[in-house]
């Protein structure tokens, strides 16, 4: 008989995981505690931009006209306990107010409600991002007869629906041959298309997803502490990064210097790292982890700073900054530390005029940010600027016709937070331009 799945939370990973597990073939009830939530994934819609999932949910959500059906959604633990087979849990871990240490309680909040309607013979499934030493403590929350296994997510945003369905790895930690036989289960598809199915035990499942990212933190910082060299010693980062990212050791992935990394997963999935670290005694193991973190917030005053220059190297008083992307990155409308809206919000605070706009990302960065000015399209937020700030990479603002922009500018100076526009273009239209780590002219 075929597995009947449950979704816990039906956040960004909650959502795309249930859409894609209706798209493998499986009958899926997905939960919210948050009513409003599960009205509106219940017509085939989702509180964020993701490319493809709502097209993905729409295709199998029960009651949309042509779906399969697969697809359901509640608020009631009683029928999840008695439908699901296997039930993921991809609840939030934010990082608690105040310290490094990741928030637990919606994590063992769910596994409280849980526990007293899975059914015996249950697979529970954690996704979230836990603390190293979670599953061991979790496992002992179930009633006997309802196994845990661990399998963290490794989705990015912008491209979540293709790597829940075409995943570049499965990790499972798990503690019997049943648990790892119903996730082979669970995974088949992809397996079969060669997907590697890595089986551990629950400590190393859930350091993977730390490792992971504390790996890609410090490749990305790493670049940008070189672009800090360059700056000092008149070299350009961007040939440099060219350069070693030919070695195939290294590899050119994550080697673009910018104004760094941000978002609700990367800086606080490092710091959980390193308390939990200091928790178990190694803490000096991570050390380096707080240079990378020290290294990322650097940047977004550095950018600060390169606008106070472009500006006249005084006040911004009385000037126009306009602000290209809001989004902590492009192909999604996640601003949750977003290095753009920190360095827009920074130069309003220090008496600029800042314009923002955003291809996605201007409904919740107006809810973050309401004191900032919010254009219709990058041309209005060009409009009379003094400088304008290329802070998030959007393919619309690489398309962008800098004589277009250059014909409504006050001043022709671009500095661009990404490296990813053409300096040459941009010079060619009369611009000046200028980016981290890279030679004026």
């Amino acid at each position: 008989m075929a597995l009947k799945i449950t979704v816990i939370g039906t956040g960004y990973l909650g959502a795309t995981h249930a859409a894609a597990m209706a798209e493998l073939g499986f009958e899926v009830l997905g939960l919210d505690v948050v009513p409003e939530k599960i009205e509106l994934l219940s017509t085939g819609r989702v509180p964020m931009y993701e490319p493809g999932l709502e097209e993905l949910l729409a295709k199998h959500v029960a009651g949309i006209e042509g779906s399969s059906g697969r697809l359901r959604f509640t608020t009631s633990w009683e029928e999840i306990g008695a439908f699901g087979d296997v039930h993921f849990v991809c609840v939030n871990t934010p990082q608690k107010h105040g310290e490094y240490a990741c928030d637990m309680s919606y994590v063992d909040a769910a596994f409280a409600s849980l526990a007293p309607v899975a059914r015996e013979g249950a697979l529970v499934v954690g996704k979230s991002t836990v603390p190293v030493g979670s599953a061991e403590r979790l496992s002992a929350l179930l009633p006997e007869g309802v196994e845990l296994a661990w399998n963290p997510e490794f989705l990015r945003e912008g491209f979540a629906v293709d790597d829940t369905l075409h995943p570049d790895r499965v990790v499972v930690g798990v503690r019997s041959e049943r648990a790892e036989k119903l996730l082979r289960e669970v995974y088949a598809v992809p397996l079969a298309e060669g997907t590697p199915f890595v089986v551990t035990d629950y400590p190393t499942a859930e350091l993977v997803k730390a490792s992971a990212n504390s790996f890609l933190a410090t490749k990305i910082s790493f670049i940008n502490a070189m672009a800090e060299v360059c700056e000092a010693a008149g070299g350009d980062v961007a040939k440099l990064a060219e350069a070693i990212g030919y070695d195939e050791r290294i590899g050119a992935k994550f080697l673009r210097a910018g104004i760094g990394f941000g978002g609700g997963c990367l800086p606080k999935d490092i710091r959980a790292f390193m308390a939990r670290a200091g928790e178990l005694g190694a803490d000096q193991a991570l050390t380096f982890l707080r240079e990378i973190d020290s290294i990322n917030m650097r940047r977004r005053g550095q950018m600060v700073e390169m606008a106070r220059e472009a500006v006249g190297g005084g006040s911004f008083l009385g000037k126009r900054v306009a602000v290209l992307g809001a989004t902590f990155k492009p192909d999604s409308d996640d601003v949750r530390d977003s290095p753009a809206l920190n360095v827009a919000g920074q130069i309003q605070l220090q008496g600029g005029q800042v314009t923002v706009y955003d291809p996605k990302g201007m409904e919740n960065a107006r809810r973050l940010f309401p004191t900032l000015v919010y254009a219709d399209s990058a041309l209005d937020a060009v409009r009379g600027a003094d400088v304008v700030l290329h802070l998030t990479e959007w393919r619309e603002f690489r398309e962008l016709s800098p004589e277009e922009l250059g014909a409504v500018a006050s001043s022709r100076v671009v500095l661009d937070g990404r490296n990813a526009l053409d300096p040459e273009r941009w010079r060619e239209a009369g611009w000046t331009y200028r980016a981290m780590g890279r030679p004026a002219a």
